[in-house]
């Protein structure tokens, strides 16, 4: 990010530019998930960080939102470019048509200013009850918080007034229900190592800049960067090598999905075989077949046990065929383009399912069951005769490969090296790895996706994406992004919550994040 920085000024790149492209990107991915305005205060340090969350508070501005600015220094000690930002927000009106200015205090068109410099506790007191007051938290508009405190040169630990600051943040967050957007990261957090001071900022959301910054992605981050959003600007360009790590986002997975030709019929788009279910755990099948049909699969056939076969067949979707298996060593003679194997399956004809995971022909998705009939048996990673997509989530992954104590991105590094697959590691930043091709760190998501399913659905998706022609490497990384952006229009805009979130949820809204990839930029 520096690097690209002083190529960009070198090449006559204006600082402005850049920073008034930045604080857009933020306001941008606010209304991502708050389509209708409410309040927004920017927590505002000194220097250019500062600065792009107040142009981001300006766009809101223009978009209906009340605007309140919490100096955290002295407006004379903050840069010329900040001061410049702030005397502008203050000064505009909100260009939105039909809208009058509003009387309030500090100025004459309705953006707040309070100074939190000192350490005077009262006053901070006092500001945070000017807030509840006025009766933007806890009424139903959306309170949002953007932290531009301090940017990506500053380092733990933190300083008062800083300090007493981001504390007051996270008190907004966790008593009023406030979200919390860090502007390039959270304050308190160093971007290349990841530590975090105590009183880091704990954000719902991260508005990287740029590039995401190694720390955004560390494990010991994760609770307190949250949901990672990436800002690009064409003006800053990567340094000319090999990357070794990559985040998934949707402006660098948009190029995946290619519209369909007119002429186009089923066949092309994959017949997608899923191997799922077993007595007591049929809903696995149904998920998994689900996920293959909604992510674009041409055909998909379930093939379950024959005691289970009239459940499922019942159950099952009107647009998949059911169909009855005596022993899953006759799937070998199937001409299926895509096998989905594991959920539900069970381990009482675990050498079967063994003997398909190692003899099939065609690229297949491995989950659940069949990772924990594999764990046993983990020489057959190597003898297997086609491509394998292996989808584990964290217990899954260390019955498979107990790496002791190391981070999930070495984890996945070592195992990728070890064996010729593709591998998606599930949690709360999954991260998508393959021998010769560079880390991917999932972007989509939220803790509602904690329950039974989602991984169920998540392989359907995958094996679908496959059988239209995609790697296993690029189906992982764009089917990981979409569930979790279905996940998000669920509750942000579809009327979930985090505890109803269910896995048909993210089914019924698959639709939404693949029109928003389509609609995507470049």
């Amino acid at each position: 990010m520096r690097a690209a920085e002083e190529a960009a000024f070198a090449g006559g790149v204006e600082v402005e530019a850049l920073m008034d492209k930045a604080g857009a990107g933020v306001a941008q991915s606010v209304c991502k998930f708050f389509h209708n305005p409410g309040k927004c205060i920017v927590f505002a340090g000194k220097g250019h960080n500062a600065g792009d969350a107040l142009v981001a508070a300006h766009c809101l501005g223009r978009r209906g939102w009340k605007i309140e600015v919490r100096l955290a220094s002295k407006e004379s000690d903050c840069s010329e470019l900040m001061r410049k930002k702030l005397e502008s927000l203050r000064r505009r009106p909100p260009e939105i048509l039909g809208a009058k200015p509003s009387r309030a205090r500090g100025n004459d068109f309705g953006v707040t200013l309070v100074e939190l410099w000192t350490e005077a506790a009262d006053q901070l007191l006092a500001a945070q009850e000017a807030i509840a007051s006025e009766g933007y938290l806890g009424s139903r508009s959306p309170v949002v918080i953007l932290d531009g405190l301090l940017g990506l040169g500053a380092k733990p630990p933190l300083r008062d007034p800083i300090r007493a600051a981001c504390r007051y943040i996270n008190q907004l967050r966790e008593k009023e229900g406030a979200y919390v957007f860090a502007v390039d990261l959270p304050t308190g957090l160093d971007g290349d190592s990841g530590k975090a001071d105590r009183d880091c900022v704990i954000a719902d959301f991260t508005v990287t800049i740029g590039f995401a910054k190694p720390g955004l992605v560390a494990d010991g981050a994760l609770n307190f960067v949250g949901r990672l959003e990436v800002v690009q600007l064409d003006e800053l360009r990567p340094p000319e090598k090999k990357e070794n790590e990559i985040v998934a986002c949707a402006p660098a997975l948009r190029h995946l999905l290619r519209r369909r030709k007119f002429g186009a019929y089923k066949n092309q788009f994959g017949r997608i075989g899923v191997v799922a279910g077993s007595k007591g755990f049929i809903g696995a099948a149904l998920m998994t077949t689900q996920g293959a049909l909604r992510a674009g699969a041409g055909l998909v056939e379930v093939f379950v046990p024959e005691e289970i076969y009239e459940i499922v067949a019942a159950a099952a979707p009107m647009e998949a065929m059911v169909k009855p298996v005596k022993s899953y060593r006759d799937l070998l003679k199937e001409k299926t383009d895509v096998w989905a194997l594991g959920p539900g399956l069970g381990k009482l004809r675990a050498a079967e399912i063994l003997e398909l995971i190692e003899k099939a022909k065609q690229p297949m998705v491995v989950d659940a069951d069949a990772l924990n009939i594999l764990a046993g048996k983990i020489s057959a990673l190597r003898r297997w005769k086609g491509e394998r997509l292996l989808t584990p989530h964290p217990g899954e992954m260390k019955r498979l490969f107990d790496n002791k104590k190391e981070t999930r991105t070495k984890t996945v590094t070592k195992f990728c090296r070890r064996f010729p697959v593709t591998l998606l590691l599930k949690g709360s930043r999954t991260v998508v790895g393959e021998r010769n091709h560079p880390l991917s760190y999932n972007t989509t998501g939220n803790p509602g996706m904690a329950t039974g399913g989602m991984g169920d659905v998540l392989t359907g998706v995958c094996a679908g994406l496959v059988g239209q022609g995609l790697s296993l490497y690029d189906a992982a990384r764009l089917g990981a992004w979409l569930c979790g952006r279905a996940a998000e229009i669920s509750i942000f805009h579809g009327g979930q919550s985090e505890e109803s979130l269910l896995s048909r949820d993210v089914l019924n809204h698959l639709g939404e994040a693949f029109n928003e990839l389509h609609n995507s930029p470049v």
